[in-house]
């Protein structure tokens, strides 16, 4: 699985732009991939996007790979992986990001059409034990990794930091223990 997590310029795939792709090889998770890009002309950009990941108007305007290169960059990255299924927290988000610039360049689609969000999976292991909080169906990555023993994600956000924070959810979840040497301070608890 390759674990990925994206920053853009707002949540819409035809209206924003991707800012950075971060991803993990689940399989290897010392193979990670890191980018960042310019804005992609004529995107709108919504400076509660940049709030939340960190990035300033200067900072995004004046990079100098284009989206089409840094996507392109990926998909090379990617392709080398044997397992493709792609992986997140709101994975249907990423992958639309990356399958529109894919559609408008003309890239390669080295991956499969479905997905694994950790959601999904989080929300599966607690209806298993019998703990969903009344009719919640939302737990933000944070709950989520609060649950599972780790630290929230720091803020501002990371596209890495946070392909490596939902990697490891991932793991403690599966497979009941740590993925990455980062994380081996906090104890896999008694949630498996």
């Amino acid at each position: 699985m390759i674990v990925i997590d994206l920053e853009t310029t707002g949540l819409e795939p035809e209206r924003n732009s991707i800012l950075s792709v971060g991803a993990v090889d689940f399989d290897n998770p010392d193979n990670t991939f890191y980018g960042e890009c310019t804005v992609q002309e004529g995107k709108e950009i919504d400076p509660v996007a940049l709030h939340i990941n960190g990035f300033t108007l200067p900072e995004i305007v004046s990079k100098e790979k284009s989206v089409q290169e840094l996507v392109g960059e990926f998909i090379q990255w990617a392709k080398q992986i044997k397992d493709k299924m792609i992986g997140g927290y709101y994975t249907h988000f990423d992958r639309s990001f990356v399958l529109e610039i894919v559609k408008e360049y003309g890239l390669e689609w080295p991956f499969g059409m479905h997905i694994i969000d950790v959601h999904g999976l989080f929300y599966a292991h607690l209806l298993k034990r019998g703990e969903l909080a009344g009719n919640r169906t939302e737990y933000s990555l944070d709950y989520i990794l609060t649950y599972l023993g780790l630290p929230k994600e720091p803020f501002p956000h990371n596209a890495l930091t946070g392909a490596k924070v939902t990697a490891e959810a991932f793991s403690r979840l599966i497979l009941g223990k740590t993925l990455l040497k980062e994380f081996e301070k906090y104890p896999v608890n008694g949630f498996v």
